[in-house]
């Protein structure tokens, strides 16, 4: 047994440098800057969002909402759950480490046929046996086949943890986006109503006129078809309100009936500044990136263990123990029984089995490669896109306002001329509809800006904080 250990122990050099391979560069092109972010290394510094983002909007409700969707959001709960299961399969397959010990137990009666007796045998018929042993099994991981395996179980279970940690992200921002959308909701709500009152004033001055003689029953029909056209469109605006509210239900777990949002006005949400940082912190910012890291950590593992196939297994076994025909007897120390014994097991011919197996491993590799390269580059698409959204929208709401309130002194003026009489309706009308359509306009353009400023916090990882999640081996 020695001779075979000394064999495979002088082999170690030779099969450790056949195993031993370096992973995949990524080959990634980090940006110095992004090119509508900060370049100052101070703000790059202080730009981490807050684990609280959301509380940078002074919303009350909005901060309720979103910690009620953490706790009890049912994906985060079964993600949650993932990582219980990731981290079973871990200690699973760690037990490929350790040695196995199992105890068995036997006690037998037996009686021999009298029919078949002969004085040949022992004269006894009736036999008792008692056995008691341990066996232990143990295979030496010369070649770290169990430990890689080991290893990318330990990064599967990683990967899970930051896998929850962006479907956490994600219903926040979705938690978020949907209140807003409910607020949105209300203001157009009230723009309508605010329209459809302005359109009543004017239709009941059309109809003054026309009882004075100085209007027509069309300058009436045309008001009316406004006014009902206003009306109309108040049912569609309240369907949608519903269904937001529904959705933030969804996302709370809860039933749309036992869910109360207040809402507001969007003009009353703060618009908080956000800085980006440097590209290269969104690495370690980003659970998304993070979690494909730890992936391609777990392929990297897989490959190795494929390797070590290919290289022949030891294993140890010892059983020990007592056998007695008799109870008494059966712990003294004539009684004790053990055997010792090593095996070596070398693939020779498996069919193109571990062969494929290798190539699998390393397709795997490669594609999770290239996953991890595609998520670090859609994160710095991500925030790009996000920081030209919340510049853009920013500023059409404010040209916006200046919409709003040029077409609000317009339909002032004509109502007023109207009233005069200096004026035909074909004015009123236009100036009336030009103000409900820009004061529509800008209640969305203050959305947009809104879930732009979300979607930035979503880009940059806002919400959550890296912490040292490493398994226990090195990568």
């Amino acid at each position: 047994m020695m001779t075979i250990l000394q064999g495979f122990v002088l082999a170690l050099p030779l099969g450790g440098c056949w195993l031993t391979g370096k992973p995949p560069e990524p080959g990634l092109d980090i940006p110095a800057a992004y090119r509508f972010g900060a370049h100052s290394p101070k703000l790059a510094q202080a730009a981490l969002p807050k684990l609280d983002w959301w509380r940078s909007f002074h919303s009350r409700e909005l901060t309720s909402v979103i910690e009620r969707a953490r706790d009890a959001n049912l994906d985060i709960a079964a993600a949650v759950a993932r990582i219980v299961q990731a981290d079973a399969q871990a200690r699973v397959t760690g037990a490929g480490l350790l040695p196995t010990v199992d105890f068995s137990g036997s006690g037998t009666h037996s009686r021999s046929s009298q029919s078949t007796y002969s004085s040949s045998s022992s004269g006894r018929s009736e036999h008792d046996s008692l056995i008691g042993t341990l066996t232990a099994s143990y295979e030496i991981d010369f070649w770290g086949k169990n430990r890689s395996a080991q290893r990318a179980a330990e990064e599967t279970a990683v990967a899970t943890r930051f896998d929850k940690d962006v479907v956490a992200l994600s219903t926040v921002v979705t938690a978020a986006n949907a209140y807003f959308a409910v607020r949105a909701s209300q203001d157009r709500l009230r723009v309508a109503n605010e329209n459809l009152k302005s359109a009543n004033h004017v239709l009941t001055l059309i109809k003054q006129r026309l009882n004075a003689g100085t209007a027509s029953d069309l300058e009436v029909s045309q008001q009316e078809s406004v006014v009902n056209g206003i009306r109309a469109g108040i049912p569609a605006l309240r369907q949608t309100l519903e269904q937001n509210r529904n959705a933030l239900a969804v996302l709370m777990a809860r039933s749309p009936e036992s869910v109360r949002i207040r809402g507001g006005s969007l003009n009353s949400i703060r618009i908080p500044r956000v800085t980006p940082g440097l590209p290269s912190e969104l690495l370690a910012q980003r659970p998304d990136i993070r979690e494909a890291e730890a992936k391609l950590a777990a392929a990297n593992a897989n490959v190795y263990n494929a390797r070590a196939q290919f290289l022949p297994s030891i294993t140890l076994t010892a059983q020990g123990g007592y056998q007695s025909a008799i109870l008494k007897t059966l712990l003294q120390p004539k009684s004790m029984l053990y055997s010792v014994a090593a095996g070596a097991t070398q693939p020779i011919f498996e069919a193109g089995k571990l062969t494929g197996n290798l190539d699998l491993q390393k397709g795997k590799q490669d594609e999770l490669l290239q996953d991890y390269r595609k998520a670090v580059i859609s994160a710095f698409s991500d925030v790009e896109t996000a920081l030209n959204d919340v510049r853009e929208t920013a500023l059409r709401e404010r040209l916006q306002r200046d919409v709003v309130a040029s077409s609000r002194r317009a339909f002032n003026i004509s109502e007023q001329r109207f009233q005069e009489g200096t004026i035909d309706l074909v004015t009123v009308l236009q100036t009336q509809q030009s103000l409900y359509s820009a004061q529509d306009t800008l209640v969305q353009a203050r959305l947009a800006h809104l879930q732009a400023i979300v979607s930035l916090y979503q880009a940059l990882g806002g919400g959550w904080r890296p912490k040292p999640v490493e398994p226990k081996h090195a990568r």
